[in-house]
């Protein structure tokens, strides 16, 4: 499937939500911000929420530091 992540292109394979596509990138224990198609999803949906062929997403992760 193709997605537009950070606006960026890239061809996911075997991920139908939010989730699975988190696991892929390995976030899926970070705490992010999740917008898709400019609107932001709650931790509790990311699970339910499809994607599909064209969504554009941007990921937002916290960085600590000082």
């Amino acid at each position: 499937m193709r997605l537009i992540i950070n606006g960026e292109a890239r061809e996911v394979d075997q991920v139908t939500n939010v989730a699975e596509l988190l696991t892929v990138f390995k976030l899926e224990q970070k705490i992010l911000v999740i917008e898709l198609n400019r609107d932001i999803i709650e931790r509790s949906e990311y699970a339910n929420t499809a994607l599909k062929e064209g969504d554009s997403l941007e990921i937002v992760h916290f960085v600590g530091g000082g």
